[in-house]
């Protein structure tokens, strides 16, 4: 990922000026992750080493997303509608 997708991903879920790390820009710069390297396995099917990855990936991202569902449910609901997180 690129510096600027990053940091337009981070304008987008930030929660003030000079957030960086809450649970919502981690789990939209993880999802972002997620989705690069999916489109990576569908022509790469036999790199096992990045689909471990993914793997990591999405139980980090399941993680965060339990911990921000506990803490604020709005939150996490509108986060995973407009991460198309099912």
């Amino acid at each position: 990922m690129d510096k600027k997708t990053k940091q337009e991903i981070i304008a987008k879920y930030h929660l003030s000026d000079t957030d960086t790390g809450s649970t919502q820009v981690q789990i939209a710069l993880l999802t972002h992750r997620i989705n690069h390297l999916t489109e990576h396995l569908k022509t790469n099917h036999k790199d096992n080493h990045s689909r471990r990855g993914l793997l990591q990936l999405v139980g980090q991202r399941k993680g965060l997303l339990k911990y921000l569902e506990s803490k604020d449910i709005n939150a996490y609901r509108e986060l995973k509608k407009s991460l198309g997180i099912r």
